[in-house]
């Protein structure tokens, strides 16, 4: 028993070890497939094929709703201004009065001098006598209901067109920005939307919807370390989508919230994801698949989006295929896959 644990295990174990090692190296270095030995000289040939998936024009329906961020903003107050040059003379309201539109808030004067009378007595004597000024009077009304503030006071010289009082209406809107697809999506939009407040009441009607409306950045201040030679960016204003919110709706200044706007829908009509076009407003291009494999452009004309799906209104047929994705071109001689320039020297 001692020599076969001294001796004849040891023995075997290095057995076993020597045929894995063998095991190994010859599926390591002499292709140990067997049967499935390669021909060394035989080129390599890919064994994977790619194509680019397409899609087939379906019909179906879809709805035009975009959905913007906004805001609720208090509607600014509205000028009253002088309609002629004068004096005031009277003042119908005081600060802080509420008025409805149209209410009188005072009246300007303007005295117009007249030619003197020549009065010729029995005798023969003439007589001048100066006459009263003729008093013109203009009456400046509330451009809409709301609480006034004067600016102006009694006996104050004004000019035509100053601003002699504001109204501030009280009543407030809800706005938000519009990227540049959103405002070719809105080209024929509504005159309301549903607004949703966070935190506010249920999702209600706003009327009076206007869209393209530019808001210009508030300027910001000066660095006093900026470069004075430096060239001066210019901002860009923003474009909206705004909208009035029903007085009986209680909202405030700066909550936040979404509008949603449905500017149509089309029924039983041609349909492609938006990603198989190139351009989205009235017409684009998508491609089909030529007889040689190879991509072949073609022009189409569409019509209303979801964002999802596109409308097409000409071009296509139903059940006709086209490459689910707009095939991408290969980057122009001397331009790198980084998009920056693959030749020259820095």
């Amino acid at each position: 028993m001692s020599f076969a644990r001294t001796i004849v295990f040891p023995a075997l174990r290095l057995l076993v070890w020597a045929v894995i090692a063998a095991a190994l190296v010859k599926l390591a270095f002499f292709n140990g497939a067997g049967g499935l030995t390669a021909d060394p000289g035989a080129p390599v040939q890919p064994g994977g094929v790619f194509t680019d998936p397409v899609v087939a024009v379906g019909t179906g329906t879809v709805t035009n709703t975009v959905t913007v961020d906004a805001t609720v903003t208090a509607d600014p107050a509205v000028e009253a201004r002088a309609t002629m040059e004068g004096t005031v003379g009277y003042l119908a309201v005081a600060a802080g009065d509420r008025v409805d539109a149209g209410a009188p808030l005072l009246e300007i004067r303007q005295e117009v001098p007249r030619d003197p009378l020549e009065i010729t007595d029995a005798e023969g004597n003439v007589t001048v006598v100066e006459q009263a000024p003729r008093v013109r009077r203009s009456t400046v009304t509330a451009p809409v209901a709301g609480t006034v503030a004067l600016k102006v006071m009694l006996d104050q010289q004004v000019s035509i067109s100053d601003a002699v009082a504001a109204v501030t209406p009280g009543t407030f809107s809800v706005a938000g920005p519009l990227s540049a697809e959103q405002q070719y999506r809105l080209l024929d939009a509504p005159s309301e939307a549903t607004i949703e407040v966070r935190g506010g009441p249920a999702p209600f009607t706003c009327t009076g919807l206007s869209t393209g409306t530019e808001v210009s950045p508030a300027p910001s201040p000066a660095d006093p370390f900026a470069d004075p030679f430096a060239e001066q960016a210019s901002g860009s204003g923003t474009v909206q989508v705004s909208c009035a919110v029903p007085v009986d709706v209680t909202v405030f200044a700066g909550l936040a919230g979404t509008m949603t706007i449905t500017a149509g829908k089309a029924a039983d009509v041609l349909l492609v994801p938006v990603t198989a076009v190139q351009g989205l407003f009235a017409t684009g291009n998508v491609w089909t698949v030529g007889a040689d494999g190879e991509p072949v452009k073609k022009p189409v004309g569409l019509g209303m989006t979801d964002g999802q799906m596109v409308q097409v209104t000409e071009g296509l047929n139903e059940g006709e295929e086209i490459l689910e994705f707009i095939p991408v071109g290969d980057p122009p001689t001397g331009i790198g896959p980084d998009g920056l320039t693959a030749e020259g020297t820095v």
